[in-house]
């Protein structure tokens, strides 16, 4: 455990991270009078996502490794880093939905229906808790791999 103090720290800063995004969002109103703009001003969240991995992979390499990290120990302080943000991703779904913006389901399903994309029944089925938390599940690990792949290459250590 005291391995990996660094990543738990930084998978809390991040889901963290991600709820104050959430909170963000439903400021500007991309939760209910904006909802037609969500789409595109939720993928923002990628650069602070990013930027958390950058600063993680930083703090071990300085912190744990001395300030010489290679590929291998970077990617896999990312992808610890990754499972445990989809551990805490259920948790953070749940504040998500029921404090910070109990409407957004029912905001989503009407404008999606609204618009024509979805029927009632599909909207239902997709816009709710249990989707969404399934859902973050699965694209925590995924996209968490991705990113660790990608940082841990420019965080390692250069050998000449």
């Amino acid at each position: 455990m005291k391995n990996f103090k660094i990543e738990i720290k930084w998978a809390i800063i991040f889901t963290l991270v991600g709820l104050f995004w959430m909170v963000l969002e439903k400021m500007f109103g991309l939760h209910d009078v904006n909802i037609a703009k969500h789409a595109i001003y939720t993928n923002f969240v990628a650069i602070p996502a990013i930027a958390v991995y950058v600063y993680a992979l930083l703090d071990k390499k300085k912190n744990y490794y001395k300030g010489k990290i290679t590929y291998r120990q970077a990617l896999v302080s990312g992808i610890v880093i990754s499972a445990i943000v989809t551990a805490f991703s259920p948790v953070s779904q749940i504040i998500t939905s029921t404090v910070i913006t109990p409407d957004y389901f029912n905001n989503a399903s009407a404008y999606a229906v609204q618009q024509g994309v979805m029927t009632q029944e599909q909207a239902a089925d997709y816009f709710n808790l249990k989707s969404y938390i399934i859902q973050s599940v699965f694209f925590a690990p995924v996209m968490g791999v991705l990113t660790s792949l990608i940082v841990a290459f420019f965080v390692k250590t250069k050998t000449n």
